[in-house]
């Protein structure tokens, strides 16, 4: 049934009618985001994808969209689904843009076949599938494109609150704040180790006052970060040790001997100071460095 379909030759002798159809359909829908998407990129896309459909629904499969003449088809789709989902359209307002084809090609199809009823309803169902399946793979493509938008994004943020800061010649900061988990330290080590490397820094402060607990795997996090640091010739001191984080890591088991700790960024600085020879002395005013 499917190669005797019609829907080609319809889609070949109304294709003006049927595009301005669809058109008309999507600038009345309720669902329309006209703070997204102009009049004219939506006429531009509909008639980009209203051609690649004609042409590949004269191939050997008509529903199959998997197949080799429908690659146009979703590549056109792939492009439009990505495009669509980093102005922020829904996913089901995407899928909209294909269902949204069905009234306007029913229609013909039954200007077609109406005395024919069993002709119709088989079109009918031909077109039915063809469209749903197009509709799911924009969906799919959609929420692809979503996932790899809040991917890129979450890394970004990664980096954003992990800066290391120079506080002194040789000195640097990297201060935390909330939950240190594998993602999060590979960037953190990635960003300490590249500072080192660019400042020739030989200390380096890891300040943990904003992380709220630290657990069995944090405190492995830390070590390795102290350790890689270390193979890059920088000694670190980890500071923000609160009571509370002092009770859990020795509850824990944790062994931190080898690491330099301080209960707050102020003290690790005087003692990365200290460690690298450098000494202050108070004024009235300030401290003034000697």
């Amino acid at each position: 049934m499917m190669e005797k379909s019609k829907i080609p030759n319809v889609l070949q002798v109304y294709e003006e009618e049927l595009l301005e159809d669809w058109i008309q359909e999507q600038l009345a829908s309720s669902t329309r985001r006209t703070d997204l998407i102009s009049e004219f990129e939506l006429r531009q896309q509909s008639a980009e994808f209203l051609e690649a459909f004609r042409q590949a629904s004269h191939g050997d499969n008509l529903t199959d969209i998997m197949a080799p003449h429908w690659d146009n088809v979703r590549e056109v789709l792939t492009r439009l689904s990505r495009s669509r989902a980093q102005q922020g359209f829904t996913a089901s307002e995407m899928a909209m843009f294909i269902f949204s084809l069905k009234q306007p090609l029913f229609a013909r199809l039954r200007q077609e076949f109406g005395k024919n009823s069993d002709a119709l309803a088989e079109e009918n169902w031909a077109a039915t599938v063809l469209l749903d399946k197009l509709g799911l793979f924009t969906t799919e493509v959609y929420q692809q494109s979503r996932e790899a938008v809040i991917a890129r994004q979450q890394q970004e943020l990664l980096e954003l609150s992990t800066p290391v800061v120079k506080l002194w010649d040789g000195i640097l900061a990297l201060p935390l704040i909330g939950t240190l988990d594998s993602a999060r330290t590979q960037v953190v080590m990635e960003s300490l180790l590249q500072q080192i490397v660019d400042s020739e820094a030989t200390i380096a402060i890891i300040d943990i006052t904003g992380v709220p607990t630290v657990d069995t795997l944090v405190a492995q996090h830390l070590l390795k970060t102290v350790a890689a640091a270390r193979l890059m010739g920088a000694d670190c001191i980890i500071s923000g040790i609160r009571p509370q984080i002092a009770q859990t890591i020795v509850q824990l088991g944790v062994d931190l001997n080898e690491v330099t700790t301080k209960a707050s960024m102020a003290a690790a600085l005087r003692l990365a100071l200290a460690q690298s020879g450098q000494t202050f002395t108070k004024t009235p005013q300030d401290a003034v460095r000697r």
